[in-house]
């Protein structure tokens, strides 16, 4: 696969960034409008392009400011289904941000995901702690498999491979569909939230499997939704709020009553993932298969979930105050979808900045930019309520 850097220009990015932004009550160097609430931005797109999905990807930040995000790649074209064509290339790439989410450039380095590669050895083990540590979970046909980097994406290594969490009894003849979701505890120490069906789409389960040798051995923690669970739980993305307290959000959806639509529930444990039990339901994300959630912590000490709604065509916010076991009223982060097709929407991943502004990474498309592009919203939790 050719390999190439695409800066996109600064002006088509940024909606408005005054020249002169104070720094007062920000962090020097993420440039904010003095009393903005809200910004939208686009990260990627173009007329021919169909551009998707980061919550099947990965977000990674450092220093607060530097932000990474994966995301599909590829050209448009009107058909049932996502209107990605299948007879072309597709790829998966990166969007940084080097200012907190208001510009961005798009890198498709060498040695990533869909790239040719067998598993390789891990001599030493990984080192989670690295200050430019990023981790990529996959899976190449029913084989788990995960990508590392020590230069904050720019280069990676792998694939590597899972050992023999496969075998585990728990595990065992599962097809692994897992995507980009863990929790660093030390320099080897390492929570990983995976997935995995029995067969046919939509079977999926999640669980928690942990590493304290830097990843050359794997334990089955515990599930976060058993298999005997009637609906489909998928897609986790999980904060800590103690030193044994994990909070998870997950994709839901009942697959034998359509018309039932899809929604987002929040699972806890309290002994650092080997229980779970079911915590509440953050909303709903509608029909054509829903959306998976995004979480975070914020300074506080609140939760704000994020999720698109197909349905409603609108992208929402959530915060809890009490550690997911309830939420607030929904707040629209979006609501201007005009796709020239189906609602193909959302997906999205979120990171909380250094300032304590948060920036949602999804897929959108609007009036002027009507095929499915990467946008990013940045907005203030302290006044957008």
């Amino acid at each position: 696969m050719g390999k190439r850097i695409v800066c996109w220009v600064v002006a088509l990015v940024i909606l408005s960034i005054s020249a002169g932004c104070s720094q007062t009550s920000q962090t020097k160097g993420l440039c904010w409008e003095a009393g903005t609430v809200k910004k939208d931005v686009i990260v990627y797109g173009g007329a021919d392009r169909f551009a998707a999905w980061p919550a099947n990807n990965g977000v990674w930040m450092w220093d607060g400011r530097e932000i990474l995000v994966g995301f599909s790649s590829g050209y448009y074209k009107v058909q049932d289904g996502h209107d990605i064509d299948r007879d072309r290339p597709r790829e998966s790439v990166l969007g940084r941000s080097l200012d907190g989410g208001l510009s961005w450039m798009v890198e498709d380095p060498d040695n990533f995901v869909n790239d040719e590669g067998t598993i390789a050895d891990l001599p030493g083990g990984i080192n989670f702690a690295h200050p430019d540590f990023a981790m990529r979970i996959d899976k190449s046909d029913e084989r788990a498999q995960f990508f590392i980097s020590y230069s904050r994406g720019k280069t990676w290594r792998g694939p590597y491979g899972f050992g023999n969490l496969m075998e585990h009894p728990e595990l065992k003849e599962l097809e692994f569909t897992s995507r980009t979701d863990y929790l660093v505890n030390g320099r080897k120490d390492c929570f990983i939230f995976m997935s995995a069906r029995p067969s046919g789409f939509g079977t999926d389960r999640a669980f928690c499997v942990r590493t304290t040798d830097g990843g050359k051995t794997f334990q089955f923690q515990g599930w976060i939704v058993p298999p005997s669970d009637p609906y489909r739980g998928v897609m986790p993305s999980t904060v800590r709020c103690s030193p044994t307290k994990l909070v998870s959000a997950l994709r839901r959806r009942d697959m034998t009553d359509k018309s039932r639509g899809a929604w987002v529930d929040v699972y806890v444990s309290h002994d650092n993932g080997a229980n779970w039990r079911f915590l509440s339901k953050v909303g709903d994300t509608g029909n054509w298969n829903g959306n998976p959630p995004a979480l975070v912590r914020l300074d506080d000490g609140r939760l704000c979930c994020v999720y698109g709604n197909r349905s409603d065509r609108r992208m929402y916010a959530r915060y809890s105050s009490d550690d997911g076991a309830s939420w607030g009223e929904q707040i629209i982060l979006r609501d201007d979808f005009r796709a020239e097709t189906e609602p193909d929407l959302g997906y999205p991943r979120l990171v909380k900045r250094a300032d304590g502004n948060l920036v949602a990474m999804y897929y959108w498309a609007t009036e002027k930019h009507p095929t499915q592009h990467i946008a990013a919203t940045v907005w203030n939790p302290d006044k957008l309520k």
